[in-house]
């Protein structure tokens, strides 16, 4: 059974059209990566799906249940969790204050704070510390353990390794590969490294212009059609990449 169906969504800033008639589906336990040049309108279509963002046009499902007039915290407790972009992160409050913030509004679940800290064992020595002097690495991992903590059916994760050093990428997805293999819960992610997304997802969607352009296995996708359709170029500018 789908887990998550996106249907034909329409999200816009002002009059600009950031996502015109995507549709994507999720599976329990499947990754899929939404890839994309800036602009694309990955981000936009996240927060859409989170209830950060209202939709124009479309619908939403979550195990078949009408999500897309809910407010963010209601599909929180629903099963949909946001780890956004740019962490968003409340400085001044520890991790552990973080943390709890999460669990109190989302639902009861196998992700404690114990075994969010299992998983990102860097985060273990800050637990009491403020978020505000984190590096990026470990804002991140404390971002996607504050989404873990409210229990979803369905992890966003965007921009994962945006702005981290290469270091800090291998630490967040070494702890994404074990939350992976825990569970049934299926992840959205927005990856602008292309050689990752290829290498962690089951699915890639390619986003531009605001419409899902490429769809498919990474198996089954060449690279030439991934580039051609990321950066919008013809066969003769892809072969001069």
């Amino acid at each position: 059974m789908t887990l998550l169906s996106v249907e034909t969504a329409t999200a816009r800033h002002g009059l600009l059209t950031a996502v015109n008639g995507v549709s994507l589906t999720l599976d329990p336990g499947e990754v899929v990566c939404l890839i994309g040049a800036n602009g694309a309108g990955k981000t936009t279509l996240m927060r859409a799906i989170a209830g950060a963002h209202v939709l124009a046009h479309g619908q939403i499902l979550l195990n078949g249940q009408d999500m897309t007039a809910l407010p963010t915290h209601r599909r929180v407790r629903a099963g949909i969790a946001l780890s956004p972009e740019g962490r968003r992160l409340f400085p001044e409050m520890t991790l552990r204050e973080n943390l709890r913030i999460a669990a109190e509004n989302g639902r009861r679940g196998d992700w404690t704070l114990e075994r969010v800290l299992a998983a990102f064992p860097q985060l273990a020595p800050l637990i009491d510390l403020p978020t505000g002097g984190f590096s990026g690495g470990q804002r991140q991992a404390a971002a996607i353990g504050r989404a873990l903590m409210a229990n979803p059916d369905v992890l966003l994760l965007d921009e994962v390794s945006l702005g981290l050093s290469p270091a800090a990428v291998e630490g967040v997805y070494a702890s994404l590969t074990q939350v992976r293999a825990a569970g049934r819960m299926a992840m959205l992610v927005v990856e602008q490294d292309l050689t990752r997304a290829l290498a962690f997802a089951d699915r890639v969607i390619c986003m531009a212009e605001g419409r899902a352009v490429l769809a498919g296995r990474p198996s089954d996708l060449t690279r030439a059609a991934i580039t051609r359709a990321y950066f919008g170029l013809t066969e003769d500018e892809v072969q001069h990449v």
